[in-house]
């Protein structure tokens, strides 16, 4: 069996809106880093393996401590959109695995 590695794909930074069912928060600084399981020796992903973590600046939240492990959609300054959640309220981003609301298209 093949093992995967874990591979930067991206990283980006800027001023984006948080949403939190359906509902914006209020706009926000970000640095998000992107990672997708590769597959040694081919580099071939590995489908519905990543993990995005950072930072979201929550200094003009009011609720961020409300917000900590909720399912929250970050939009990015360029339109997209992209699941996250807070590990704590200082705004540390980190998201992985796999599944429904997590980013994967496959399920």
């Amino acid at each position: 069996m093949q093992r995967g590695i874990m591979t930067l794909v991206e990283e980006c930074a800027g001023v984006g809106e948080l949403v939190s069912k359906d509902t914006p928060t209020q706009r926000v600084p970000y640095r998000i880093s992107r990672y997708q399981g590769m597959l040694e020796g081919s580099g071939m992903p590995i489908p519905g393996l990543s993990k995005v973590e950072g930072q979201i600046d929550l200094s003009g939240v009011a609720s961020a401590n409300d917000l900590v492990g909720m399912p929250l959609t970050l939009r990015l300054e360029d339109g997209r959109s992209l699941p996250v959640m807070l590990a704590d309220a200082d705004g540390r981003v980190l998201t992985e695995g796999h599944g429904p609301g997590r980013g994967c298209a496959c399920c």
